[in-house]
């Protein structure tokens, strides 16, 4: 198994969780973030005055999936996360060695 973090745009999330759901992704866990990666922030004039924004608003994706569906997994998030500007955001992949579902007892692929 394995463990999807997907840092993406904030008006993207819509897509990418109906991308999860059309593969049979059930779960996932939002977060709403900030950062920053080469974007780097921006400048905004907020009464006449120029101020730097530093950290981005972003929204993190976190879901676990079989080792036979990362890619697929990764291919959905993509495809819906890209808009072909800068700051679209990464993804990084981990291994989970273990899960257990708390209301059941079921562990690993039979709790994801």
């Amino acid at each position: 198994m394995k463990k999807i973090e997907a840092v993406i745009k904030p008006f993207k999330l819509d897509e990418v969780r109906e991308a999860l759901s059309e593969m049979g992704i059930t779960g996932l866990t939002v977060t709403e973030v900030k950062g920053f990666g080469r974007q780097k922030g921006h400048t905004e004039l907020y009464r006449g005055a120029e101020y730097v924004v530093d950290f981005l608003p972003k929204v993190k994706i976190e879901v676990v999936v079989t080792s036979e569906n990362v890619e697929a997994a990764i291919d959905a998030i993509v495809k819906a996360a890209r808009t072909g500007k800068i700051g679209d955001g990464k993804i990084f992949v981990m291994p989970v060695e273990q899960v257990v579902r708390i209301r059941t007892g079921e562990t690993n692929e039979a709790a994801v």
